[in-house]
């Protein structure tokens, strides 16, 4: 297929797009009769039609049952977490009982701070990616901040090039090499939220085991 660069073209690959008919399943927020072209899928994506009957029920059985709907609920809540790993495996590409869920984003963030960031000696700085999700940033600040670094010499933020929106692997890399005596964690998200880039987790890792340093991926 030869890529154009066209409204028709465009229009071509919507009406052959296999999941074209999922976009029915979204409520679509609309302006002056129109709907709205929604790119904020980050933060808080469109909300799923079936979102208002599901919620509805969960509450219906906590009205009827109280507490005991955590075993006598339609759907008893004691085991969502295990109800949800092997969806959560194969999006993850992990096997089900490598996978867990728990909490919220930031909350985990920081039980995985708490459990990685150990500086010691010059050994104290933390390697990210600029323009980091910003409740990530705070959740840097805070922990080097406990341990008694300012955020400006413990965070080393990679950015683009000049006239560049999105980070080259190799100077991430070279980051890391640069600091790698000085380097206590290395902490990318898989998908960087302002640009949608995809890192490359395995050489990251790779790199950072080299500089001496844990790499933490989120």
């Amino acid at each position: 297929m030869n890529f154009e660069n066209n409204l028709s073209f465009a229009r071509q690959l919507d009406n052959n797009d296999p999941l074209k008919e999922f976009r029915n399943r979204f409520i679509i927020p609309e302006a002056n009769g129109k709907q709205l072209i929604y790119f904020l899928g980050n933060s808080l994506g469109l909300q799923p039609k079936a979102t208002d009957a599901y919620l509805q029920r969960i509450l219906n059985d906590w009205a009827l049952l109280g507490v005991e709907s955590f075993f006598h609920a339609t759907e008893p809540w004691m085991d969502y977490h295990d109800k949800f790993t092997k969806t959560l495996a194969v999006v993850t590409g992990a096997l089900p009982h490598e996978v867990v869920v728990m909490n919220q984003l930031t909350v985990n963030l920081h039980l995985m701070l708490v459990s990685f960031y150990r500086p010691a000696g010059k050994r104290y700085k933390i390697i990210c990616e600029a323009k980091a999700f910003p409740s990530d940033q705070y959740a840097f600040e805070t922990h080097v901040k406990h341990h008694g670094y300012s955020m400006q010499d413990a965070i080393i933020e990679v950015h683009p090039r000049q006239g560049e929106y999105t980070l080259r692997t190799g100077d991430i890399l070279d980051v890391i090499r640069q600091h790698a005596d000085e380097t206590a964690l290395v902490l990318f998200g898989g998908i960087n939220y302002y640009t949608g880039q995809l890192f490359n987790i395995g050489a990251i890792t790779e790199a950072a085991h080299a500089a001496g340093a844990m790499p933490d991926l989120i």
